[in-house]
């Protein structure tokens, strides 16, 4: 039923050593579930050209770097320069992941407000959409995001969304946008489902931060990109939209914000 519909998965770690054995073979299986697009996502900048040799072998797959908030005390800082270089790679689509995760570094929250303020200068100077984690950071990361916006626009999306109504509205304020991973998918998720089902529909991306969180039926394995469609069709029931208008719907959204990777166009 899925397999000829497109989706994108807009955030999997495909660098993860949980892939070395058959990165092929799980590209493969994402374009042959629908997935036609990957963006891999860089968590330490020192990781970052072997992320970007992946985004260069396949072709479906863009990437994006930053330090997440988890490494941010034991990563050296970021810059700007670094990231505005690092963009000029015509795979670059986004700045990130980087954010707030006080669930298990709270200790390094100044550094990790630090290293958020750089990202968010990098997406306003690039243009790209800033990829945020936030966790048990909600009041924080509400009030950093809202006071850098004021001080000057970028686009972004908050990926993996678990976070509470109050953050979702004060970045759906914002222009940004909220991804739905597998979590979504699981029983007891349902406050999830509701903040989802109260966001507008344009403004809904799908992902599987794979390695981790796999939907169902796969919960508790090893997650792959091709697995997003599984949260994408859980996502339509949420909308009460048939599968092939949610997809639809998810792919016009993923073109607005990473609107680089949209206009890429493989070099031949």
């Amino acid at each position: 039923m899925t397999k000829s519909i497109q989706i994108t998965d807009s955030h999997c770690h495909l660098d993860f050593p949980d892939f070395d054995d058959e990165r092929e073979a799980v590209v493969d299986r994402a374009i042959a579930a629908g997935v036609t697009r990957m963006v891999t996502i860089c968590t330490k900048l020192r990781q970052e050209p072997q992320v970007r040799a992946i985004a260069e072998k396949y072709g479906p797959v863009f990437y994006a770097a930053g330090t997440h908030p988890m490494s941010a005390a034991d990563e050296p800082m970021a810059t700007v320069e670094d990231l505005q270089a690092l963009a000029q790679h015509p795979k670059f689509v986004g700045i990130g992941e980087t954010g707030l995760d006080y669930h298990y570094s709270a200790d390094s929250a100044g550094v990790q407000k630090q290293s958020l303020a750089v990202h968010i200068e990098a997406a306003r100077r690039t243009g790209l959409p800033l990829i945020i984690h936030s966790r048990d950071a909600d009041t924080d990361m509400a009030d950093i995001l809202t006071a850098e916006h004021r001080n000057g626009a970028f686009s972004c999306v908050m990926h993996c969304y678990t976070s509470g109504p109050e953050l979702a509205k004060t970045a759906l304020d914002l222009g940004f946008y909220l991804s739905m991973s597998g979590i979504a998918t699981f029983p007891k998720s349902q406050d999830v489902r509701d903040i989802f089902a109260a966001a507008p529909v344009d403004r809904v991306l799908v992902e599987t931060d794979s390695p981790y969180l796999a939907p169902k039926p796969f919960r508790g394995k090893r997650n792959e990109p091709g697995y997003s469609v599984h949260t994408a069709v859980v996502g339509a029931e949420v909308f009460g939209l048939d599968y092939s208008i949610f997809a639809a719907q998810t792919q016009a959204n993923f073109d607005r914000l990473f609107s680089k990777a949209a206009a890429y166009k493989a070099v031949a």
